[in-house]
């Protein structure tokens, strides 16, 4: 099984429907080719939003990713979001599972609302988990992300029909079992497999304003779970979250973002 990224035909994003207005363009970047101008863009977006991170910090994560998914300003071409990837490949409980990691993840607040980072990273990771299960059958394919902030975290219900922690339903003893593997095999020591957070020794957390919880935001049950699963949120605390890369696995809203299958490149020259 590959550790990487192939090259996707979505390297670009996907026409947008027509009553849209585009100011935002995607494109799928490997991590070897981002420029020096583009890894400078992007540590300034995301200097403005967090607190705490240097540009070796930065470096240093964008190391082990294999790619970056960068949103541009359709008039300027400036870097006004991007979020990073990365595959972890393990077994547990004698079972292949493959997780696709994001890593820093941000857009300019004045994009907030836009679908295109949801959109390009749904078609990407959806077009690499046909291809993986392709070549290995008995694989299981999940997304592995670590949430301080609750915009975040409120992807999951929108998109995924199941995903943990979940308020719902208590996460099955299979899957704790897997999102433990992977928070100990990504972080070490700064996974609490009792909680299920991860506190790291270099917190980066979000910038007052960003993603303040007021009382008014507690009334939303998901966003009152999410605060009380991750009370250390504010000091960058991570709550580690899991959720099933499949089809039948994606709410209405998720179907229409993954939209049809993709082939990959390798499948489409067979």
């Amino acid at each position: 099984m590959s550790d990487s990224i192939v090259a996707l035909p979505t390297l670009i994003s996907p026409p947008f429907e027509p009553a849209c207005e585009r100011r935002l363009a995607g494109s799928v970047v490997a991590r070897a080719n981002l420029t020096l101008a583009e890894r400078d863009e992007m540590y300034a977006l995301l200097l403005a939003y967090f607190v705490g991170t240097s540009r070796a910090q930065f470096e240093a994560d964008l190391a082990e990713k294999e790619a970056a998914i960068l949103l541009r300003d359709v008039e300027t071409s400036q870097i006004q979001g991007f979020s990073t990837l990365m595959r972890i490949a393990t077994r547990v409980d004698a079972r292949e599972i493959v997780a696709f990691f994001s890593g820093d993840t941000i857009v300019a607040q004045q994009y907030w609302g836009e679908s295109e980072l949801s959109r390009l990273w749904s078609r990407t990771v959806f077009a690499e988990a046909d291809r993986i299960l392709a070549n290995t059958p008995g694989a299981r394919v999940y997304w592995f992300l670590i949430c301080s902030g609750y915009k975040t975290w409120r992807f999951l219900p929108v998109f995924f029909r199941e995903f943990y922690p979940n308020a719902d339903t208590p996460t099955p003893p299979h899957l704790k079992n897997i999102l433990d593997a992977l928070g100990a095999r990504k972080f070490g020591d700064q996974y609490n497999p009792l909680t299920g957070v991860v506190r790291l020794r270099s917190a980066t957390p979000l910038r007052s304003g960003v993603a303040d919880v007021t009382e008014h935001r507690l009334r939303d049950p998901r966003i009152a779970f999410f605060t009380k699963m991750n009370p250390g949120h504010l000091l960058g605390d991570e709550l580690a979250c899991l959720t099933q890369i499949s089809r039948s696995n994606l709410t209405r809203a998720g179907e229409r973002m993954v939209g049809a299958r993709i082939v990959s490149a390798r499948e489409g020259q067979s």
